[in-house]
């Protein structure tokens, strides 16, 4: 197990040492690449190894505890330090509190013999760590060209890229830190690595505005962390471990509990930039798309909805889980609300984002087998789509100049292969038989016990097709006819866009399967199977999913579809009359006062009602007003 654990965790962190240190761009992109190849490899070798467990006793001589420590206090020494170069009195005092709680922990109370079980790989570890080294894999690969056009287009002299690479992979390495850590203590820390690389990553273009966001970001997951390092000290005060598995299986749903889970949910709400933390991912929008594409997809916000279904058998049937499925209907509904009044296509993506988080919490919450089944698979579909509509507007915007999705009005004309892929990542959030429906399916079935769960996600999803076929409808806007004019993109871009759209279609054909051979076991011992397959269909006592026979409809569907654009090449384009005397430039003609006018299409975005301005601030109000009710209800 040594071996695995080193390739996973330690292999990256070597990586981007040597992006680091490597500043022949030829040299960096092989590292990369050779390490892309070596987690997505290792990720599948570790598939016929589960379950699981390893506690390290050194490394390389070292005792893993001691290393641990001054890991851990190193870590929060750099935290201390940004604190302080960007005058950020929060984060200075979060720091050091947490650096307290944590010398406390490990000098007072810890007799550091590390009893617990260090590392420990499940059906449900595995899930994301194939998310994570897959996908997070391929989006570092497409950052290879991304950043080489990126720094182009804003006209740097020395290239940052190193230090970009650097961190990018750290974070891969640190994601893996989390999901296979079983001693809390290590999840902690690598909890935190993710906390720093988010701040580096979003901050990376170094304008005032990023520093601005990155600082935000800082100080909001470090308000999480102090969460989370308290809930550990509260826990082995009580318990005397922190051995995740025992404090989940062997321990009595008692009072005790309570308060130190509620703890860790609300450091996961902060680190899944829930309501009211959610401008610190909205901020994250500055950064190179690349790296809004880890943060949504692979990393970080995954963290927090991790946390929480690996803690979900310990607080089933308590108040705290009711509380949480509220919560979380609540920001699913919110999201979903601002999603709409959005035309910045990278801010639909991450209110968009916020909201599939809310559900995957409120199907933590309502912890059902159903619910489970729901949260893993809208844990899958929602990284592989999410990854690959991210990549395709970052592509886009280096092509047009513009994220605003009015620009990308007749978009296949110009780039036909871009937003033909664009459209089917649109189509796998909202459309049969693509996983993300199936899940928020299996969602409103568990939750229709929930009064006010049900209410707010089925609002939500109705909100949720509103802007996704809006975007789609955009993309496909105008008349065509004529050949493809194929576009130019570098191999690697090609490479992400295409694996990260085959893999969203193929995985949605063989969810029934990943269900029998992956969530059911996932769920463990605590959750029984609820869900029968049949033949591709998936079916309980409420209702029928059928997966394989919609993805035989969707197949001939879209060779319809392909045989109406070949059809379409033979075709003429008659301009639309625009009440006025017709030009020969398409879109014009001749108004009053014998003045040329340009007739343009554009959306409703209904701002009186869904816009930031006039929901933003009740949103908060009433998520402050729910978070409450989560710590109080524990306390």
């Amino acid at each position: 197990m040594a071996e695995i654990i080193f390739l996973l965790i330690v292999v990256p962190f070597i990586a981007a040492l040597g992006c680091l240190l490597f500043r022949i761009q030829f040299i960096r992109a092989s590292i990369i690449i050779i390490c892309a190849g070596l987690l997505m490899g290792g990720s599948l070798f570790l598939i016929p190894m589960i379950p699981f467990a390893y506690s390290p006793g050194s490394f390389f001589g070292v005792n893993i505890h001691e290393i641990l420590q001054g890991a851990d206090f190193l870590l929060l020494l750099i935290i201390f330090y940004f604190g302080i170069k960007h005058k950020n009195l929060v984060i200075q005092a979060l720091s050091i509190f947490q650096a307290v709680m944590l010398g406390y922990l490990e000098f007072f109370l810890s007799d550091g013999g590390g009893h617990d079980v260090v590392f420990y790989c499940d059906h449900l570890s595995l899930i994301l760590v194939l998310i994570i080294c897959i996908i997070g894999s391929i989006i570092c690969l497409q950052a290879i060209p991304y950043m080489k056009n990126h720094e182009a287009h804003l006209k740097i002299a020395v290239s940052r890229q190193p230090g970009f690479f650097f961190v990018m992979l750290l974070f891969l390495g640190g994601m893996n830190g989390v999901v296979l850590a079983n001693d809390m203590k290590f999840l902690y820390f690598f909890f935190e690595v993710t906390t720093l690389c988010s701040f580096l990553l979003i901050g990376h273009d170094k304008t005032e505005r990023a520093t601005r966001n990155a600082v935000r970001a800082l100080w909001m997951n470090s308000i999480g962390g102090a969460a989370f390092v308290s809930g550990l000290v509260y826990l082995y005060v009580k318990l005397g471990m922190l051995d995740m598995q025992n404090i989940i299986h062997t321990t009595p749903q008692a009072g005790i509990i309570v308060l130190p889970m509620a703890l860790l949910c609300f450091a996961s709400f902060t680190k899944s930039a829930q309501f009211p933390f959610q401008s610190w991912l909205l901020g994250a929008m500055v950064a190179p798309t690349p790296v809004s594409a880890l943060l949504h997809s692979s990393t970080m916000v995954k963290v927090g909805v991790y946390l929480v279904l690996r803690i979900a058998p310990a607080i089933q049937g308590m108040f705290l889980s009711q509380c949480i499925t509220v919560f979380g209907a609540f920001t699913f509904l919110a999201g979903a609300a601002l999603a709409v009044g959005q035309s910045n296509g990278k801010k639909v993506l991450a209110y968009s984002t916020i909201s599939n988080l809310g559900l995957i919490f409120a199907c933590a919450g309502v912890n059902t087998s159903e619910a489970i089944t729901a949260a893993i698979i809208l844990i899958i579909f929602h990284a592989v789509s999410k990854a690959l509509l991210f990549l395709c507007v970052g592509t886009i915007e280096q092509h047009i100049e513009s994220r605003n999705i009015e620009d990308m009005r007749g978009l296949y004309t110009r780039m036909p292969l871009t937003a033909l892929i664009t459209v089917m990542g649109v189509i796998t959030m909202i459309m049969p038989p693509f996983g993300l429906l199936l899940g928020k399916w299996m969602a409103m079935e568990a939750a229709a016990r929930s009064f006010f769960g049900i209410i707010m996600i089925a609002m939500g999803s109705a909100l949720t097709v509103m802007y996704w076929a809006r975007w789609a409808g955009i993309l496909m806007s105008d008349p065509f006819a004529g050949k493809f004019k194929l576009e130019r993109q570098p191999v690697l871009t090609w490479f992400a866009l295409i694996s990260l759209s085959l893999g969203a279609a193929s995985l949605s054909v063989v969810s029934p399967w990943i269900y029998k051979l992956g969530i059911i076991p996932a769920m463990g011992k605590d959750y029984l199977s609820s869900y029968a397959l049949d033949f591709g269909i998936l079916e309980n006592s409420f209702g029928v999913f059928a997966v394989l026979p919609l993805s035989l409809v969707a197949v001939f569907g879209f060779l319809i579809a392909v045989l109406a654009v070949k059809g379409a090449t033979r075709s003429r384009i008659v301009m639309p009359y625009l009440s006025g005397v017709q030009t020969s430039e398409p879109r014009v003609f001749r108004g009053p006062m014998n003045q040329n006018v340009i007739a343009e299409a554009g959306n409703y975005y209904l701002s009186s009602i869904f816009g930031e301005t006039r929901l933003t601030a009740w949103i908060n109000i009433g998520a402050v007003i729910l978070l409450t009710l989560v710590i109080g209800g524990a306390l």
